[in-house]
């Protein structure tokens, strides 16, 4: 009898372990919130730890991977490009790379930095687009028929495609002879004093010793940076190595994450907000000019029901349609009330531009409302399954992280 008892008290310590650990498990391990205007930060919300294993506190000015959210940033350096006369957004992108950009079902049909910035030129994430060595040649995942959208043709159908941004970037690398991740600091992110990086190589040792940690699965997934910047920080060659003396100009820019792989703070990044808020000037440096920041906002697509997807369909966090409506160069619009749209994770019927982000674990969003002149960035690390959203196609973390906690 005596054993009987130790035996289920056993049991019953092992389930109230196991129940204590569920909220932990289910609950993000940082979160942070910034709001801002039209000059500076108006409030912060931090909770957790940028590194669960030290138990480092997270920050507003922790630089975190912010996911796609390194897309619209992105489009600033080609925006600022196209103002430099090095670009053009409705040029054949074949010239400048050096080899021709076709649907093979389509091939009468030009591709332009127009249709790979608003996720329409055909392209699907099908042959994948961040695998490719530093050694090796990305326009060669293009030879497999699923990279491509068979029955709609460049310019007529909106399908988020990560695949177009590393072609973007080495449309970018082509036209200047500069690597994506310098060309980037030289851009965006050194005049508006941002501690910055596509890729850790271009960061300083202090900035990547701050790296946020992001988890799947309750364990250490990328950027686990132990206190310092990693030796090598992109995507190694086929052999391993990481010697950056053997880029080549528009061979693999998608090692330095044109299409996610952004280091930056919540604080920074509420900067790039400001520029959209103040017609491409921050801190009274004019980067961009107002026309270059409509043309971003857009927008470029709107949904009418039939010409586009309406969410990423390898997201297997949102999956429920109506998540993107309205898209310009890489900006999002929220809350544009069209029908079977699901894009308002305030839950106030404001439209906002912006972008989110969503990868290993971590959920963001930076929105600015243009009318009132204010703004907000989030984000929240180790989410594995998010309960879903219960107003919007957005997670519900995502809500509760837009309105504040």
């Amino acid at each position: 009898m005596k054993h009987c008892i130790y035996l289920a008290l056993a049991l019953l310590a092992c389930i109230g372990i196991a129940h204590a650990a569920e909220p932990q498990s289910a609950s993000p391990q940082a979160r942070v919130r910034v709001t801002f205007d039209r000059d500076g930060i108006t409030a912060t919300q931090t909770s957790g730890y940028a590194d669960p294993a030290t138990k480092r506190a997270i920050t507003i000015d922790d630089p975190v991977r912010i996911a796609s959210i390194s897309k619209l940033v992105l489009s600033i350096g080609v925006m600022r490009l196209v103002e430099e006369g090095k670009l053009d957004l409705d040029a054949d992108v074949s010239g400048v790379l050096g080899w021709k950009l076709r649907n093979p079902a389509f091939p009468r049909r030009k591709i332009t930095l127009r249709h790979l910035l608003s996720h329409t030129a055909s392209l699907t994430d099908g042959a994948g687009y961040w695998q490719v060595p530093l050694d090796g040649e990305f326009r060669k995942l293009l030879d497999d028929p699923k990279a491509w959208d068979a029955q709609h043709a460049p310019g007529t159908y909106w399908r988020y495609a990560n695949v177009g941004f590393p072609l973007i970037g080495a449309v970018m690398e082509r036209a200047t002879g500069q690597r994506l991740d310098v060309l980037m600091q030289r851009l965006v992110i050194q005049p508006l004093s941002l501690h910055a990086c596509y890729g850790w190589p271009t960061c300083i040792e202090a900035t990547a010793a701050r790296a946020v940690v992001l988890y799947s699965e309750g364990k250490p997934d990328v950027d686990d940076n132990q206190g310092k910047k990693p030796a090598c920080g992109i995507t190694k060659a086929s052999d391993g190595s990481c010697d950056l003396s053997k880029w080549r100009a528009g061979a693999a820019t998608n090692v330095f994450g044109p299409q996610g792989g952004l280091r930056i703070s919540a604080s920074d990044l509420s900067k790039i907000g400001r520029l959209l808020l103040n017609d491409g000037i921050v801190d009274g440096v004019r980067l961009l000019k107002p026309e270059s920041v409509r043309a971003m906002i857009g927008p470029e697509w709107s949904f009418t029901g039939s010409n586009g997807l309406t969410l990423e369909e390898d997201d297997p966090i949102r999956t429920q349609g109506g998540f993107t409506c309205r898209y310009g160069f890489a900006v999002h619009t929220l809350a544009t009330g069209l029908p079977g749209c699901g894009d308002d994770p305030f839950g106030d019927g404001v439209q906002r531009v912006g972008h989110s982000g969503n990868a290993y674990g971590l959920l963001a969003g930076l929105w600015v409302d243009r009318k009132t002149g204010t703004g907000v960035v989030y984000f929240s690390t180790g989410n594995d399954a998010p309960e879903p959203g219960k107003h919007s196609a957005f997670s519900r973390i995502e809500e509760t992280s837009a309105a504040g906690w």
